[in-house]
């Protein structure tokens, strides 16, 4: 099943066969002062430059929020959708609680974007689900209902079927939903990790949907966090999870090879590239 988004410049397909598409997550003030601040001010010259250098780094797909203290997500989301298509060729995940400002930066996006994002719940599946349809865009799907978000594998799966039937019934076909599986931080619930990945497995084989998700939950609060998120990440692929939500120049290299193991790297020219990249990086 191929997912597909893009810009007016780029294609990506997001497939269980294909290499795993990395989503950049710099874009996001959530604990970032200078970038709050900055939004805050209406200087987007930090979008600006965070989207290059993601993309740079391997990011295949710009995730753009824009929620903080004092900023106008209806105003500000669409200016920084405009400014990081003007600086990058990736396509952009569109990131918001804010309804209004998703459409906001529907109306000014040039390709097919996609929209982070739809939950399981009522509210939420009756305010997003028509914009997928009427954009023709393609959604993240957070398995998060209204009773909260599950801590076991079986209603993780029941709220992905829940989505999929509900977007189905829309009019957006379930290639157009990617589930995210949502990881909780390990520290905090010891068996988060085994939940998920048994969640990615039947997800994949009950439903065959693309699925991601943020990579770098499940090690908060822990210390030596690029040790577990890079392993995390490789246990996450290999499990079915077919686009992650990262920082790019952070995992890009553990991705390459867990790609390369599972055969979607031919002649492992991605990850020779990738490898001959960061050496003259090093070196120069």
């Amino acid at each position: 099943m191929e997912t597909k988004v893009s810009s007016a410049r780029k294609e990506v397909i997001i497939a269980i066969d294909r290499p795993t598409a990395l989503i950049g997550e710099r874009i996001n003030p959530t604990g970032k002062k200078k970038l709050a601040e900055a939004l805050k001010a209406g200087d987007l010259e930090i979008v600006r430059k965070e989207a290059i250098e993601q993309v740079e780094a391997g990011a295949d797909i710009i995730d753009i929020n824009v929620n903080a203290p004092g900023v106008d997500d209806v105003a500000t989301l669409p200016k920084a959708v405009k400014v990081v298509m003007e600086a990058v060729d990736a396509p952009i995940c569109i990131d918001s609680p804010n309804t209004d400002a998703i459409e906001a930066a529907l109306k000014v996006y040039k390709g097919k974007p996609l929209i982070n994002s739809v939950s399981g719940e009522a509210h939420s599946l009756k305010r997003i689900l028509p914009l997928v349809k009427e954009y023709g865009a393609a959604v993240v799907g957070l398995v998060q209902d209204d009773e909260g978000i599950p801590k076991n594998a079986d209603r993780r799966v029941a709220i992905a079927h829940k989505i999929v039937e509900s977007a189905e019934k829309a009019g957006v076909p379930r290639e157009d939903v990617v589930i995210d599986v949502l990881a909780f931080a390990i520290g905090a619930e010891a068996n988060s990790g085994k939940d998920v990945l048994e969640a990615i497995r039947r997800i994949r084989e009950e439903l065959g949907v693309n699925m991601t998700m943020g990579a770098s939950n499940i090690s908060f609060g822990m210390p030596d966090r690029p040790v577990i998120n890079n392993a995390w990440v490789s246990m996450v692929i290999a499990a079915g999870a077919t686009a992650l939500i990262v920082d790019a120049a952070k995992v890009k290299p553990s991705v390459l090879a867990t790609d390369l193991i599972l055969g979607r790297d031919r002649f492992a020219r991605r990850f020779i590239e990738n490898y001959r990249k960061r050496q003259q990086l090093s070196q120069g």
